[in-house]
């Protein structure tokens, strides 16, 4: 008969500590063991897992955790929105002009209010672009059968301003939408509109990335600073590269972009060729965002919201 132990398990009938009549040191010694970092199970052992050498193992489960409940949840492809975490929705925008307004009746000279009140009024302005955002995400929600459509599905860094925005939108209509947060030594937070069984938070970087471009169909980059520049020019130089297959990219705000960036003196120097430029389009607004993707698929014969018989999967990016 197998005996029942403490903690609930059935333990076979050699499965006994040695007894005191042998060793009276026999029990203290096994308990040492037992409590020894090398006897735990390797899956609880958060010492084992953190290790420099365990690297390549959590970099694959970073991977898995976000593409199994993808897969179970029949998501086929994304499109991608990046824009900065700075941009605020015009109400809070107004909100804080006018707090800042009331500090410089008092304080007029204020040299630092007053740089404060100008930057203030900037984000006003460029809280035209949230509106947007969420205008976007509504469009990509809206879009396929309907919202419970989730072949292809709006996807963002998870982050507060643009990010929000574009999640925003996709609830308004009652989509689903991807967040891909990323953990910091300052603590971030998913914003509020991401759909919960896809609000995903990495360690790294590049696994991040990877989910960013592996189902991607179009990017799309709204105004913001190094983080989106980064994701832009990666995949710029990942389509002028070939190392990922050629997607509709679109940079929305023509101000903003035109700016910023001078792409055509790249093409005058020599830097990149004249073809390079046609990897991506500027645009001035979501909808001519959205019908500049549509349009861009049906050019190709892609097939974006194509149905795949019982058995075929789609074919992902090459990153």
């Amino acid at each position: 008969m197998h005996k029942k132990s403490k903690n609930g398990w059935h333990e076979l009938p050699w499965q006994h500590p040695k007894p005191k009549s042998e060793d009276p040191k026999a029990e203290k010694l096994v308990k040492r063991l037992m409590a020894s970092p090398s006897y735990r199970l390797a899956e609880e052992d958060p010492d084992f897992l953190r290790s420099h050498e365990t690297r390549g193992v959590r970099l694959e489960l970073d991977y898995m955790k976000a593409e199994l409940a993808m897969d179970r949840l029949d998501v086929q492809h994304t499109i991608v929105v990046f824009g900065s975490a700075r941009i605020k929705e015009r109400k809070t925008a107004l909100e804080e002009v006018r707090e800042i307004e009331k500090k410089l009746e008092t304080r007029p000279d204020d040299l630092e209010l007053l740089a404060r009140f100008r930057h203030a009024e900037r984000m006003v302005e460029m809280s035209t672009y949230y509106d947007d955002a969420r205008h976007f995400g509504r469009l990509v929600g809206q879009s396929g059968t309907g919202p419970e459509d989730n072949r292809v599905i709006l996807m963002t860094g998870g982050g507060p301003g643009i990010m929000e925005a574009a999640n925003r939108g996709a609830h308004d209509v009652g989509a689903k939408s991807i967040g891909l947060n990323i953990n910091l030594p300052h603590e971030q937070f998913p914003n509020p509109y991401i759909s919960p069984e896809l609000c995903f938070q990495f360690h790294y970087f590049a696994i991040r990335k990877l989910h960013f471009m592996l189902r991607a169909q179009a990017l799309v980059a709204y105004p913001g600073g190094f983080g989106t520049l980064d994701e832009l020019f990666e995949i710029l130089t990942l389509v002028q590269t070939r190392k990922n297959p050629a997607i509709p990219v679109v940079l929305v705000g023509r101000r903003y972009w035109e700016r910023i960036i001078n792409f055509d003196v790249l093409a005058e120097e020599g830097m990149i060729s004249p073809e390079d430029l046609k990897i991506f389009e500027v645009v001035e607004n979501a909808e001519e965002a959205w019908r500049h993707i549509i349009g861009w698929h049906t050019k190709h014969k892609t097939h974006l919201y194509r149905v795949y018989t019982e058995g075929e999967k789609p074919q992902h990016g090459k990153v």
